[in-house]
């Protein structure tokens, strides 16, 4: 019966451009998969591949020209001029419901024939440029907070009699699917689908509070897109679910479904943590605390499944005190995220949610993003068995902060300063001035020889090329000059 209302939909929809999933252009790219021997990710041409970019929207100023096909050619050079800087993904919502003009359905059940289009628009060009979509059916936080408009309100004529039964609503369900079933069919056949998000952000309050429903909830919906997938394109698309990372801490008992659930392929969160991320002082403080988050991700996970979080970002400053982040300031915070992110063991460099104004990008953050982007070739990712040793790597400068995850071949690295310079508006970055020696430790490394590169974060090129020894317990030894307020280093195993 779901299979067949969507077969019905798609046959009765307006297509504007006459373009399917089989005849848009987006049948071509790569498809993504788990890597086989590592918590990372490969093309199914075996090619390693990581997700590098940021959450965005249909409604925000780089893509908001998608609508009724205003100007297609400035968001195909906005998305060449990601990849152009290393960005590999988005992750973007099917429909963004803080403004009453991009429901994907309205009413509950007929899809939008211009919201259809934009899509048909957006993903060619992405397939065009090589960028990838985690996508999400539904943008929960807006759906949430403009219930009382939402198309899925059965005051609207949908089928939910509350915002509490979204996620438990046995006929709301029904609808998630079709919308599913909808999109995979038009869109589905390429690779330019990352992953599928099945839920953005769980939260007991959209699942009236029931322990189950997390797990009910990806029981039902994840086979039925993955047995469909199969069915239509020969193979699925991998899936996860995401949740507001602070809920882990009230509500321990939600990190099963989110982090172990047998039917997802990688785990996500959001890391907006109080007082440090959401609203920071400082841009070393967030960066501790995102190397914090990511190991207590790693730590709840029991198999080779990639984590990395998919939503971080200044949210309490933007959405509560209504002001920016001077730019200088915000360009640090992000790069230091992005790096002890990757360097604590996450898939990529976390994906910012804006939270700006305008709520897009800055030109820092994108060259953070090319130069975290140049960095990945360094490790082969296909094989990198990683274990996070942020509290195992030992530095012998106490001004140092060294952050790293490693196997018995591969270690990453991120170092950074302690020090802060005098606050400027009442907000301080890292300090720089002077070089410092450093001895570091990165156990677990079995003995032998290895090549080291040291990494220009913001440069986006190699630093400094050396060579260590491992040998018996203590692992490698490194001895190391920090003349910036922080480096990356890749070690690798020297053939041989």
């Amino acid at each position: 019966m779901t299979d067949g209302l969507a077969d019905r939909l798609l046959q009765l929809e307006p297509d504007p451009a006459g373009s399917t999933s089989q005849n848009t252009g987006v049948d071509r790219l790569a498809w993504i998969h788990r890597a086989p021997d590592a918590p990372y990710f490969i093309t199914e041409d075996g090619a390693a591949w990581a997700p590098v970019g940021q959450n965005d929207a249909i409604t925000w100023p780089e893509l908001a020209s998608l609508f009724r096909r205003r100007d297609l050619a400035a968001v195909e050079r906005h998305v060449r001029y990601l990849r152009d800087h290393g960005v590999t993904c988005l992750r973007l919502m099917l429909e963004y419901a803080h403004t009453e003009h991009r429901y994907i359905e309205r009413p509950a059940g007929r899809f939008v024939p211009a919201m259809v289009q934009l899509w048909d628009d957006l993903l060619a060009i992405c397939q065009r440029n090589g960028m990838r979509v985690l996508l999400t059916p539904l943008d929960t936080f807006f759906t949430w907070v403009r219930w009382e408009r939402h198309p899925y309100n059965q005051a609207n004529g949908g089928p939910c009699a509350d915002r509490s039964q979204l996620m438990v609503c046995p006929a709301t369900r029904a609808l998630l699917k079709e919308r599913l079933a909808f999109a995979t069919r038009r869109w589905g056949g390429s690779g330019v689908i990352f992953a599928w998000d099945l839920w953005n952000e769980m939260h007991p309050a959209q699942a009236d509070n029931r322990p189950t429903a997390f797990a009910d909830y990806i029981d039902d919906v994840s086979p039925f897109l993955r047995d469909l997938e199969t069915r239509l394109h020969g193979r699925a698309h991998l899936q996860c679910v995401s949740v507001f990372g602070p809920e882990l801490a009230w509500k321990p008992w939600i990190a099963d479904p989110i982090f172990r659930h047998p039917r997802l392929d990688f785990a996500n969160s959001h890391f907006y943590e109080e007082g440090t991320i959401d609203d920071p002082r400082d841009t070393l403080a967030p960066a501790l605390s995102a190397a914090r988050l990511t190991r207590e991700a790693l730590a709840h996970i029991t198999d080779q499944r990639a984590f990395f979080d998919s939503e971080h970002g200044p949210i309490h400053r933007f959405k509560d005190k209504h002001r920016n982040l001077p730019e200088a300031f915000d360009d640090e915070y992000f790069r230091h995220i992005q790096w002890a992110h990757l360097a604590s063991g996450g898939a990529g460099g976390g994906m910012r949610w804006p939270n700006r104004r305008p709520h897009v990008l800055t030109p820092g953050m994108r060259a953070a993003q090319k130069a975290l982007s140049g960095f990945l070739p360094l490790i082969d990712w296909t094989s990198f068995r990683r274990r996070n040793l942020n509290d195992e790597i030992t530095v012998s400068a106490g001004d140092i902060h060294a952050l790293g995850c490693a196997d018995e071949e591969q270690a990453v690295l991120w170092l950074v300063r302690r020090a802060l310079r005098e606050p400027e508006a009442g907000l301080r970055r890292v300090a720089e001035s002077g070089e410092v020696q450093a001895r570091l430790t990165v156990p677990g490394l079995r003995p032998g020889r290895y090549h080291v590169i040291l990494w220009d974060t913001r440069a986006g090129r190699e630093e400094a090329r050396l060579e260590a020894l491992a040998g018996g317990e203590a692992g490698l030894e490194l001895a190391v000059t920090l003349s910036r307020a922080d480096v990356a280093i890749a070690i690798r195993r020297a053939e041989g």
